[in-house]
């Protein structure tokens, strides 16, 4: 009763608690082991670290509440972005074990930063409160921007690494300036009472600079226009599972503060900034892949378009928004992850085949290895069948039942545009000649363990949606509910 922390606020961090101390293992053994046996022996703890963290997620999810005076708050929303970027990181650590073999890099703080940056991820969709957020925005955001220059010998690597850390910092000194207008408007920085503040007939004028600056910080973690000059750069240098891991857990984290801020805390102001940066990233992110030769470039661009496709659910009503929302951030996080993972495997020592032309002939090359990636990429057109179909309609879904005709037609349109330069790598993998004999290596457990996991995922979206999207309906109910009645509500991840 001192107002010291009880048991049931240490279980509501319990995934990052997990995290932590699996990250704090993997580093202390490090020295202790050579470079080849560091390879699977830290990968699998770290292996085992992610999977404990997704049990520890699910279990919190029977013990929903607040937790350290009001700063964390556990629900269906949060347990379900907990699951998803734990998820996440176990698929990456799978699809890490070849690539630091074959690359020659050494594995320890690279597996203990990938934990160490999704405790900050995992910590960012429970947070109710704005200086925490920051915290963790800013734990994940260190750990992204060492594993960016992980290819020590490359001089890309080094380059994205910096880009990302300097632009980065810049677009996070944003996001702490807004929190700290927030404050100055509404006299808290906790999202249940800044709520109420600006529910208020009368909004200050400052909560709207407030909002616009925290946009920006968040707008730079899911690469959305006009905040994503940085993400062909960093995603070309990038080792490609470390890309696949960038361009989806930290997004996901990102889009969950963002709709805890716009929907939960009720922000002004929100709906034109939204609808701007949905049109321009469609429109930018898929015109900019058109022209693109290198393939990690190329869905960097999509990356961005992607960003642009989720944003829209963001402009609905947060009745079905918020639902179209989650259901978009699982689908292509499987999707991208595991199409990652194939370019990971493909681009062999020093990543070196990663153009369009490399890909040449791979579907007589390597036929498992060629139908895995297009189905990733099919996924990623929306065909339907697949997790990217169902991810557009309910977020166009969302957009026609809040009147937002013109935002839906742009969409579409954008999608009809990124069809082209998806169907452009199948055709060059089933329809031309390779020009020079590449050499494809047999696909290995942990790898092969990944694309299953990603291939399952998007197939299962594609075919049985239902329960996903009903989890998701409810935890978005939770999240629109009063604090009060929050506390008390729980959903059933095993419904």
């Amino acid at each position: 009763m001192s107002g010291l922390p009880q048991t049931a606020d240490y279980v509501r961090i319990l995934p990052e608690l997990v995290l932590s101390i699996f990250g704090i293992v993997v580093m202390l053994l490090e020295p202790l082991f050579d470079e080849r046996r560091s390879q699977r022996t830290l990968g699998s703890i770290a292996l085992i670290g992610s999977l404990v963290a997704i049990m520890a997620s699910v279990f919190q999810a029977q013990n929903p509440g607040f937790a350290f005076w009001n700063m964390v708050r556990v629900d269906g929303f949060s347990v379900f972005f907990h699951v998803l970027v734990t998820t996440i990181a176990a698929v990456v650590i799978l699809t890490s074990y070849e690539y630091m073999s074959v690359q020659r890099i050494r594995a320890g703080e690279y597996y203990g930063l990938i934990l160490f940056g999704t405790v900050g991820m995992c910590l960012m969709s429970s947070a109710v409160e704005l200086v925490l957020i920051f915290i963790a925005l800013e734990i994940s955001s260190i750990s992204t921007y060492i594993l960016a220059g992980f290819r020590r010998r490359e001089a890309a690597s080094s380059e994205a690494s910096l880009k990302y850390f300097l632009l980065g910092s810049f677009a996070t000194a944003f996001f702490l300036y807004g929190v700290a207008l927030m404050f100055g408007a509404t006299g808290s920085t906790n999202i249940d009472k800044i709520s109420p503040a600006l529910e208020q007939s009368t909004v200050p004028p400052l909560a709207y600079l407030a909002v616009a600056l925290m946009f920006v910080g968040l707008g730079f973690k899911v690469a959305s226009a006009p905040f994503h000059i940085w993400t062909p750069d960093v995603y070309e240098g990038a080792p490609a599972p470390i890309v696949g891991f960038m361009s989806t857990a930290p997004k996901a984290a990102a889009f969950a503060v963002l709709l805890r801020i716009l929907f939960e805390a009720n922000a002004p102001g929100r709906f034109w900034l939204i609808w701007f940066s949905a049109v321009l990233s469609m429109c930018l992110g898929n015109l900019g892949a058109l022209v693109q030769t290198n393939v990690k470039r190329l869905l960097a661009y999509s990356s961005i378009a992607h960003a642009g496709y989720l944003l829209v659910a963001f402009a609905a009503a947060p009745e079905v928004g918020v639902s179209a929302a989650m259901f978009y951030t699982a689908a292509y996080a499987a999707m991208n992850v595991g199409a990652f993972a194939v370019i990971s495997h493909f681009a062999n020592a020093g990543e070196k085949y990663v153009t369009l032309d490399d890909y040449a002939g791979l579907g007589r090359r390597s036929p498992v290895l060629a139908a895995t990636l297009t189905i990733f990429l099919l996924s990623l057109i929306g065909i339907p069948a697949t997790g990217g179909f169902f991810a557009k309609f309910y977020v166009f879904s969302a957009a026609l039942k809040a009147d937002l005709v013109g935002l839906t037609i742009i969409g579409v349109i954008n999608s009809a545009v990124a069809a082209y330069y998806y169907l452009r790598i199948i055709v060059v993998m089933y329809m031309r000649e390779s020009r020079e004999e590449i050499p494809v290596r047999g696909i290995p457990l942990g790898l092969g363990t990944a694309l299953v996991v990603s291939l399952a995922a998007t197939i299962y979206l594609g075919v049985l949606p239902g329960r996903v999207l009903d989890y998701a309906l409810a935890s978005a109910n939770q999240l629109m509910q009063t604090p009060a009645s929050a506390a008390a509500a729980t959903v059933n991840p095993g419904r």
